[in-house]
C-alpha cells in the first residue's frame, strides 16, 4: 500500500512507526548494502544502506535514532 500524502510531514507516531520498519529492515533485508531511489521523481533522494561506515568516515559519525 503506497500513501500519497507526500507533501506533508510524518506525524510523531509514524515517524516512530518508520523507525521501526528501519531497523527491520537493516536487521532482515540488508546483507552487503542496498540502494534506493526515492521522493519526488523530479528531484529524488538516493538512499544507501550498507553493512560498513562510508570510506574515511569515523563510525561515531552516525547517529542512532
Amino acid at each position: 500500500m503506497r500513501n500519497e500524502r507526500h507533501d506533508e510531514a510524518l506525524s510523531k507516531a509514524e515517524l516512530e512507526l518508520f523507525l521501526q520498519y528501519l531497523h527491520r529492515f537493516a536487521n532482515h533485508d540488508v546483507d552487503l548494502f542496498a540502494n534506493m531511489q526515492v521522493g519526488d521523481p523530479e528531484s529524488p533522494v538516493y538512499v544507501s544502506f550498507s553493512r560498513e561506515p562510508w570510506e574515511g568516515v569515523d563510525p561515531e559519525a552516525y547517529h542512532r535514532p
